[in-house]
């Protein structure tokens, strides 16, 4: 069964009333396409919290800056499509950028602290259009529960933020990375990589495992567990480093001296033109 799609804010209101009258549970996963077993593993999640799933795919312009790869993002809707009925989706929301940014929109949403940091840093403007565009889609579909990858983790975690702070009701649940046989996490933009820049790409998943290992092992200074994982990406030359960052789990605060509480080492760097982020938990 091919999944109902919705490009108007009409249709997608009178589908919502719809399951409203049912006492549907509905779960929404937002996406900008391109699909990979990443963003399938997280359709399946929301499966399991809820009735009724909608996949939302939208490329979202106010996320990319000036010199990023808005024009050149992977579009494979038809595909895509393919996919979310093989799942027995409910519901694809389809909305342009006029639905999403009419004729004198305006407003934006600003994190004033977490935003600010690591991939907030590098791509200045960034997270006010993810905040934006994930404030619409939650208040479009209305969903018991949004479900975002830990691939970006300081995405979700940002998510998580303004829906506390600005007292949503909307349960954010997050799904863990999916990854290829050789580690390199699953994203859209891997199909950019050339074979050579795709063979040096493993080293980011690399450094990660060897600094969980020595995590694991009871190293616990910040500096040294973050050496361990940059050591190997210094490696291979056609890594370029953006940061390496060991950050609280909860806040993304930066951390040093002996490490006390649950943390995340995010990653970010260029194959090439191919910008790639990945993090893994110490635990």
């Amino acid at each position: 069964m091919a999944p109902s799609t919705f490009i108007t804010l009409a249709e997608l209101a009178v589908q919502r009333a719809t399951w409203d009258a049912e006492g549907a549970r509905v779960a929404l996963v937002p996406t900008m396409g391109a699909l990979h077993l990443g963003h399938l593993s997280l359709v399946r999640l929301a499966r399991q919290m809820a009735d009724r799933v909608v996949v939302s795919i939208f490329v979202n312009p106010t996320q990319f800056g000036p010199n990023e790869d808005f024009a050149k993002y992977p579009r494979t809707l038809v595909a895509d499509l393919e996919l979310l009925a093989s799942l027995q989706v409910e519901a694809v929301f389809l909305p342009n950028a006029a639905t999403m940014y009419p004729d004198g929109f305006q407003t934006f949403v600003h994190n004033q602290g977490m935003a600010l940091t690591l991939d907030g840093q590098s791509r200045p403007g960034h997270f006010q259009g993810v905040l934006t565009v994930v404030m619409k889609l939650l208040n479009l579909v209305r969903p018991d529960v949004a479900i975002f990858g830990k691939k970006d983790y300081q995405q979700w975690r940002l998510i998580e933020k303004m829906v506390a702070d600005l007292c949503l009701s909307y349960r954010i649940a997050a799904g863990e990375t999916l990854r290829e046989v050789d580690g390199l996490a699953m994203s859209s933009r891997n199909r950019f990589l050339g074979d050579q820049d795709r063979t040096h790409a493993t080293a980011i998943y690399r450094g990660l495992t060897a600094a969980k290992a020595a995590y694991k092992s009871g190293e616990r200074d910040a500096q040294k567990l973050t050496l361990a994982c940059r050591k190997i990406l210094e490696i291979s030359q056609a890594v370029k480093i953006d940061y390496v960052e060991l950050r609280s789990a909860a806040t993304l605060a930066p951390l040093s001296g002996q490490v006390t509480e649950p943390c995340v080492l995010l990653v970010a760097a260029k194959l090439g033109t191919t910008r790639l982020i990945d993090n893994m938990e110490m635990e």
